[in-house]
């Protein structure tokens, strides 16, 4: 038999509708699966923005003997200027180091009162060319040795238990969207298969009269693709309130300003809404075929 549109439209509505508490099951599944893929995608990229915005601003501090010669303290800043890993380098002498003291210590005058700028050291500030925790911690074992240097300061644990922690989620999230998504794919399956199920005998009288598998099977996988376009659909709305809500709190806020680095541009935004409307389909379609593949028999 030839395929026939208002035969498909008319037996996708009709089974749509026969179905429609397992079909809004199925919607809302998916909605719920796609909603927690999209935001997992977005908490991760979030944490690669803020990865990257706090690796970006690393510092090595390197802090200079009280006595240091001045030949020394010029020999320690070329070879910083001249190191390929240094991407800038900042001198900080003892005045100034004094006003970063005053800044960081604002609320406690009685601190600010007990120090004075000759008992703090001058510094370089470094910024390095590569933030990783091997090449931040070959730097500081590199300067902490030379003559004149009093110590090397650096952010080298803080940037080695980020990154282990990025990593723990970023698995955590690739493991919970595929476990959604298998949800999902599970519900559609279940569903067209109880459709299929409830309506065996008009599938046998269609077999009987010559109806080929194809044109038993389309109305059934157009079903399931609806439903995961719908869900889709949804959840990219999900996707879009979820991200506005934590844009306005964060932006909003000065008392968690370090959070505003988890911000998500719009594009990124966009980009996952594409992707869920394209993994929806994806698991309807699959879902469905499936399912008809493997109980048409019936």
């Amino acid at each position: 038999m030839a395929l026939n549109v208002n035969y498909i439209a008319r037996e996708t509505g009709l089974n749509l509708k026969r179905n429609l508490t397992l079909t809004i099951a199925s919607i809302l599944t998916v909605v719920v699966s796609l909603s927690l893929v999209g935001i997992s995608f977005l908490v991760r990229q979030g944490i690669t923005n803020a990865s990257g915005r706090f690796r970006g601003n690393i510092e090595l501090i390197v802090f200079l003997e009280p006595k240091i010669e001045p030949a020394q303290r010029a020999a320690i800043g070329k070879s910083l200027e001249e190191n390929p890993e240094v991407k800038k380098i900042f001198y900080v002498n003892q005045q100034q180091a004094f006003e970063d003291f005053k800044e960081l210590f604002k609320d406690s005058p009685e601190m600010i009162g007990s120090v004075s700028p000759a008992i703090l050291p001058a510094s370089y500030r470094v910024v390095p060319e590569n933030p990783d925790f091997q090449a931040t911690r070959a730097l500081s074992q590199t300067y902490g040795r030379k003559a004149g240097v009093r110590e090397v300061v650096s952010a080298d644990k803080t940037i080695k238990a980020l990154q282990k922690i990025t990593g723990k989620i970023n698995a955590g999230v690739i493991i919970a969207g595929a476990v959604a998504l298998a949800a999902a794919l599970l519900l559609i399956f279940n569903t067209i298969r109880t459709a299929m199920f409830a309506r065996r005998r008009e599938i046998e009288v269609m077999k009987l009269v010559g109806a080929t598998n194809w044109f038993i099977r389309v109305p059934f996988m157009l079903e399931g693709l609806i439903q995961g376009l719908v869900g889709g659909a949804i959840s990219v709305a999900v996707l879009y309130l979820y991200n506005n809500y934590m844009t306005t709190q964060l932006v909003d806020s000065d008392e968690i300003q370090f959070f505003q680095n988890f911000l998500v541009e719009s594009p990124d935004v966009l980009n996952t809404g594409i992707v869920l409307l394209v993994v929806g389909a994806l698991v309807g379609a699959v879902g469905s075929g499936l399912a008809v593949s493997r109980f048409l028999d019936v």
